[in-house]
């Protein structure tokens, strides 16, 4: 027996390595810090960062009172879990009404696939509070929450259409001819292989969702955003206010990707 073949040595070009990577990312870290320290003494303007902690909490007669920007993130954390299980509910909703047999339910999603996508997100947002909100008496907190549901919801139709689709139509026939109802067909044939091709490009759109709670601040809700911009106008602090929640919401959508990263890992290992 002829022994095995080694594959032959490949030297890793010195542009193709690791710490080439790193050295190009602290390179472009420390860049980007330099602009802004450097933009910030070219303005003359005075740091205060020793002035934030109280804006996140502060500690009165042994009691702990939340400040504005810890306010803030609860109302936008409300606003992407609320949001995010509107948005699912409404793009499976479109999702099986295109599928469906029933041109009325097909014409319906299609209309509404055409317009929200087509639109601008703040013109909806201003169509949802000043025409529908006051007809429906309609709180402006949902508002805005239905408003960015509606208009997440459209992407996340057309990756649960497309994930099943996906799925070959022999699994359909198979599972029609041992009786299968087509509840159960999804439920134990369509579903499980879909799914794990659905994670992530759901993923995309829940952490735009997240993003795009930040419009909520144009209709006064006050959201993380909308109380950045009262701290930056009663302190006139805008590059710490600005960056620190430009850090809060990028720990949002970073522990959010690796949530569903997680349950991808989970889904696919069971099937």
């Amino acid at each position: 027996m002829s022994e095995l073949r080694k594959p032959p040595f490949r030297s890793v070009k010195w542009w193709n390595s690791r710490w080439f990577d790193i050295s190009q990312l602290v390179l472009f870290f420390g860049a980007l810090i330099w602009l802004t320290l450097n933009g910030a003494a070219q303005m003359g303007y005075n740091w205060q960062w020793y002035r934030l902690p109280k804006y996140f909490w502060k500690v009165i007669d042994g009691e702990l009172i939340w400040g504005p920007l810890m306010d803030g993130l609860f109302v936008t954390l409300e606003i992407g879990l609320y949001g995010i299980i509107i948005t699912l509910l409404i793009g499976l909703t479109t999702a099986m009404l295109r599928m469906s047999q029933s041109w009325i339910g097909n014409l319906v999603a299609q209309v509404y696939l055409e317009v929200i996508r087509n639109t601008p997100l703040l013109v909806q947002m201003y169509v949802f509070y000043f025409v529908f909100a006051p007809i429906l008496e309609i709180p402006r907190f949902w508002v805005g929450v239905l408003c960015i549901s509606f208009f997440e919801g459209t992407f996340a139709s057309e990756i649960i259409r497309a994930g099943i689709l996906s799925v070959h139509r022999g699994q359909w026939e198979a599972s029609t001819s041992i009786g299968l109802s087509r509840w159960n067909t999804y439920r134990y044939i369509v579903l499980p292989q879909a799914v794990p091709l659905m994670l992530p490009p759901l993923t995309g759109v829940l952490i735009n969702l997240i993003k795009h709670s930040a419009i909520v601040s144009v209709i006064a809700v006050f959201d993380l955003t909308t109380q950045g911009l009262d701290i930056i106008a009663d302190t006139f602090m805008s590059f710490e206010i600005w960056l620190t929640i430009a850090a809060m919401y990028l720990g949002i959508t970073i522990v959010l990707s690796l949530l569903v990263s997680v349950l991808e890992w989970r889904v696919r290992g069971r099937h």
